[in-house]
C-alpha cells in the first residue's frame, strides 16, 4: 500500500467515515480513544487490532489501562498521515462494533 502522505482535504475526507477520530494537533496523526466494558473486552480488541496491523505491516501506538485503549496512527517514514493509518483505523472501528 502506498506510503505517501495524505494533503488535509482527504484526511477530512476520511474523518468523515470515522466516527470519533480526529486529528491530532499538528496533524501528524489519527487519534481516539476506545472505551470497553471490560479489560477482556479492551484485550479481544487488541488482539484482532494487532493481527490486523500485522497483516498490513503498519503498527499503531497505543496505550491501554483496564477498559480503555487510546490509539495514535501515523506513518513515521511519511512523517504524517497515510492511506494505511486509514485504513487500519477502519478496521478498528469495525472490531470495536462487534
Amino acid at each position: 500500500m502506498p506510503r505517501d502522505r495524505l494533503d488535509t482535504d482527504a484526511i477530512e475526507e476520511a474523518l468523515a467515515g470515522l466516527p470519533g477520530w480526529t486529528l491530532e494537533d499538528g496533524g501528524k496523526a489519527l487519534v481516539k480513544s476506545f472505551k470497553f466494558k471490560s479489560f477482556s473486552e479492551a484485550f479481544a480488541f487488541m488482539t484482532r487490532a494487532a493481527l490486523a496491523a500485522e497483516k498490513l505491516d503498519h503498527h499503531p501506538e497505543w496505550f491501554n489501562v483496564y477498559n480503555k485503549v487510546d490509539i495514535r496512527l501515523t506513518t513515521h517514514d511519511s512523517d504524517g498521515v497515510t492511506e494505511l493509518d486509514v485504513k487500519l483505523a477502519g478496521r478498528m472501528e469495525r472490531f470495536a462494533a462487534s
